[in-house]
């Protein structure tokens, strides 16, 4: 199975599986290669994508602006663009996502 995850020098890439309008925000684990993650976010005007970006900078503890949609604007499959992540944090944020 390949990873969710993959390093593009210090950046880190995501592929997810997003699913918008859920009860609560939350990773909801893997979904085939992707990590599948459920936002109270509508999809409509880019409210998700905002919302999606918020959350993950919060989990690894980056600014706003460090998270980017990379591939996926307008579908549920995307992948996202953390810059300067770091390591420790992820394999932190991993193993409280149970992935």
């Amino acid at each position: 199975m390949a990873e969710f995850f993959a390093w593009d020098g210090d950046d880190l890439l995501l592929d997810l599986r997003v699913q918008p309008k859920a009860a609560t925000d939350q990773v909801a684990g893997l979904h085939g290669d992707a990590l599948k993650v459920r936002i109270t976010a509508p999809p409509t005007e880019g409210k998700a994508n905002a919302h999606l970006t918020k959350l993950f900078a919060k989990e690894l503890g980056l600014a706003k602006g460090a998270v980017s949609v990379a591939r996926g604007d307008k579908g549920r499959d995307k992948t996202l663009r953390l810059a300067g992540a770091d390591p420790a944090a992820f394999a932190a944020a991993r193993e409280r996502w149970g992935v």
